[in-house]
Order: structure tokens, then C-alpha cells, then sequence
């Protein structure tokens, strides 16, 4: 991959646009952390990146945890005594609390109120609500309807499945040059919520079809699996291949208008946070860091103690800090092409300094070399700075990232420095040594 400063504004929205239809294609799709409406999502994915999709079966020892039963539901509805549907599956997959247990039953409005779930301070959205480890059943919908309930017999049918089957999750693995990996996830459970996590999704099958036209020194694994229990199972079904993971990114929200936010590994200073932190600061646009808390999407379960990976949390604004989070608020309206090209471009210039990162040492380091002789020298400026912080601090200490954040000059310009004089003879490519060699 070479290591632009940023793509083209023309093809950062040709990217945003394609990431959106896919969106789009993907929105209606009733998803859950098992059942059919996950391998439906999977096979649509697969039409477009050579997925591997694996299947778990339910009671599956996962560590602490087994594999779940499998919830498929058909269809879901109130009626009033007239017969009319006051609240219907078919109108939202959201009115459904997910994983509810079949229902057919008829109830006074008392015990049909303990059953739903509404936003008072939103009387027009419906909230997202979930109920994979209990079993109970419950319709969401929105505080005005609620409100306009009258007292009498309300008809529940929720047609839905509760059994064995298995857990689904969706792989892509893309070898390198070296069998060391980057790991790419995206949870892949949510129903109709575009920007979680619909956004990560797509954004994360463009970037697989993105890696897989380039070379690639790293090895790229993608994972679409369902949130906590799709991460921990895939730790422990893959324990032997986590040696090998020498950073990540779980990609969430990347849709909506904010800043872009980094959430750093439980390390805090590997080379995937460090490399963010620099395209970050060098995008000149508004940004975050965050340090890592076990709070959050699957980076706690790859930061957990007995793992400790050096994955981080690419996001724009957080979960929980805009009220459309976990609502029907969270529309085809609420994402943009925008913002997720904006996205893919970062995260590609992440992947850059990651794969162009390397080690030197100055092959003429008693003073500064002769440039000129080489044609390598012309007038001071942005050029000749970057060719002299590079030769200065390439004493095979420094990695291209160390030099980068150092100067404060774009890494792009730090990386095509030291091109110029590994082709020059000035420079020599070596493996790092002592504590900087940790922070790959």
C-alpha cells in the first residue's frame, strides 16, 4: 500500500457512496447474535469479499461462556380489541425485544405494560432492547403510542424460535508477506441501526476489498461476528493464532457527523495506537483519544488480561453520546458517504503507517552525508527536513514512526525520505532492538 497522505476527495466519496448502497442493501435485514437474519447478513456479505462463514453449535464451550441457543422469529403483534395491530414486527424489526421467546397469548393492559419498552424523552423513537441471556419476551415502541393505549384486552403473538442451532460468524483472511496479523472486527448483530453498527460493516468489507488489490507486508483477518460472545469465541476457538495478531481494529460508528474518536488498546502505546494517534493529529480536522476502559465493543474482550492484544476502537462519536444510539432515530438518514469516506480514509492511513513502518540504519553517520553529490539536495525545505530527520535519527533505535512523531512531519513524507535514500545507499533496513522493538 502506498502511504498518501489521503485519497482523492473524488474517491473518497466514490467509497463513502459505496459503503452507504451497502447500508442500504443490508438495513431491513433482522439480525441478532444467532439465527437466520445473521446468515442471511453473512451470504450478502460474501457476494461481495470471499467470507468464510463458520458455524458454532449451541452449547459450545466458549471459556466462561457456551454457545447460545438459536432465536429465529417469523412474525410479532399487538391488537386491540377491534383486531387492529398496534404494534407490528413487520412495520420495524425493532418493536421486537430481541431474543423473545414465543408468545400467543391475550392480557390485560397491566400485564401487557410490563412487557414494553418505550423513550419518554423521545415520544417518537423505538428503542433497541435485548434479551439474549434471560428468557422473557417484549415489544419496544414509541412513547406516543404508548400513551395513547387504552384499558382492555390486547392480543401478543410473538412467532418466533428458541433452540439448538448454532452461533454464525463471518472470516477473511488475507496473507501477507509475513504471517504476522492485523485483525479487523465488526459486530454484526444489530438489526435495522445504520450507523451501529451497519457502518462498520460496510466499511469493513471496503477495506478487505481494498487490502486484497494491494500489496500487503501484514496478513489482514476480518472478522463479522456477533458482539462479546463472537469475540470470545473466536479467542477461544483460535487461541493458537493469537500469538500472531500485532494489531487491530474494531470498527463501530463510523457514519454520523462527529470527530472521529480512537479508543487506545489496554497497552495504550503499541504501534496501532500510536499510529492513529499520529494520522489523527496530522488530519488537521477535529479528533479524540480515549484511553482504554473494559467498557465498550469487542476491544474488551481482545484487551482482556489473558490476551491483552494491541487492538483499539476506531469510531466517530462514541456510543451513548448522541440520543439516537439504540433507536430508530439511528436511520438511513442518520449515516452519510461522507463521513464514511472520511472514515476509510483514516483508517487506510492507519493501515499505511502500520505496513510502511520500519527500522533503519544511517550507512554514513559521521556527520551529516553529502547530499548534493547524490542530487539529493537543492534548497532547504520540506524535502531536504524530512531527508536530514531521517538520517539523524536512523541508528536503528528509531522506527519511521518514532521519527514521524518526533519531527512532527507527515509520516507520508518520512516514509518517501527514507525510500529516497535506501535507494541512494545512505540507508540500510535492520530489525529493531531493545524496548523500541516491543512497540511494533
Amino acid at each position: 500500500m502506498s502511504p498518501n497522505k489521503s485519497i482523492s476527495p473524488d474517491d473518497e466519496g466514490d467509497v463513502g457512496r459505496r459503503i452507504y448502497r451497502l447500508i442500504v442493501e443490508l438495513y431491513p435485514i433482522c439480525r441478532s447474535i444467532t439465527g437466520d437474519g445473521y446468515r442471511q447478513t453473512m451470504r450478502l456479505l460474501q457476494s461481495r469479499v470471499p467470507l468464510q462463514i463458520h458455524e458454532v453449535p449451541t452449547g459450545t464451550p466458549l471459556f466462561d461462556w457456551t454457545a447460545p441457543r438459536e432465536w429465529n422469529i417469523r412474525d410479532a403483534f399487538v391488537k386491540n380489541a377491534r383486531g387492529e395491530k398496534i404494534i407490528d414486527f413487520q412495520d420495524s424489526n425493532l418493536h421486537v425485544v430481541s431474543y423473545s421467546v414465543p408468545v400467543r397469548a391475550v392480557v390485560p393492559l397491566a400485564e401487557l405494560k410490563k412487557h414494553l419498552f418505550t423513550m419518554p424523552e423521545h415520544p417518537d423513537w423505538i428503542p433497541y432492547r435485548t434479551s439474549y441471556y434471560r428468557e422473557d419476551w417484549g415489544f419496544c415502541l414509541s412513547h406516543r403510542c404508548y400513551e395513547a393505549l387504552k384499558e382492555g384486552d390486547y392480543e401478543v403473538v410473538i412467532d418466533s424460535t428458541l433452540g439448538p442451532g448454532s452461533l454464525t460468524y463471518g472470516e477473511l483472511y488475507l496473507p501477507g508477506e509475513r504471517e504476522d496479523e492485523i485483525l479487523i472486527s465488526a459486530h454484526s448483530c444489530h438489526p435495522s441501526l445504520a450507523n451501529d453498527n451497519l457502518s462498520g460493516i460496510g466499511l469493513a468489507v471496503e477495506l478487505a476489498r481494498h487490502l486484497s488489490s494491494v500489496p500487503r507486508r501484514y496478513s489482514y483477518r476480518f472478522l463479522f461476528i456477533p458482539g462479546t460472545i463472537g469475540a470470545i469465541g473466536w479467542l477461544c476457538l483460535n487461541e493458537s493464532s493469537v500469538p500472531r495478531i500485532k494489531g487491530g481494529l474494531v470498527i463501530t460508528g463510523v457514519g454520523d457527523r462527529g470527530a472521529v474518536t480512537y479508543k487506545r488498546s489496554r497497552r495504550g502505546n503499541t504501534g496501532i495506537d500510536r499510529a492513529a494517534a499520529l494520522v489523527l493529529q496530522q488530519s488537521g480536522q477535529p479528533y479524540r483519544l480515549l484511553d482504554f476502559h473494559p467498557y465498550g465493543y469487542d476491544e474488551r474482550q481482545f484487551c482482556s488480561p489473558g490476551f491483552n492484544l494491541p487492538v483499539g476502537r476506531f469510531s466517530r462519536t462514541p456510543y451513548g453520546e448522541y440520543p439516537e444510539y439504540h433507536t430508530s432515530a439511528d436511520d438511513l438518514g442518520f449515516v452519510g458517504p461522507d463521513a464514511l469516506g472520511d472514515s476509510f480514509a483514516k483508517i487506510r492511513r492507519i493501515l499505511d503507517v502500520m505496513e510502511h513502518d520500519r527500522t533503519y540504519v544511517n550507512q554514513s553517520p559521521k556527520g551529516e552525508p553529502q547530499l548534493g553529490k547524490r542530487g539529493l539536495y537543492s534548497s532547504p525545505g520540506p524535502r531536504e527536513l524530512a531527508l536530514l530527520w531521517v538520517l539523524n535519527l536512523s541508528d536503528g533505535g528509531n522506527r519511521l514512526l518514532d521519527i514521524a512523531e518526533r519531527s512532527g512531519v507527515d509520516f507520508s513524507d518520512i516514509k518517501e525520505a527514507a525510500d529516497v535514500l535506501l535507494r541512494a545507499g545512505l540507508l540500510a533496513e535492520c530489525e529493531p532492538s531493545g524496548p523500541l522493538a516491543a512497540r511494533k
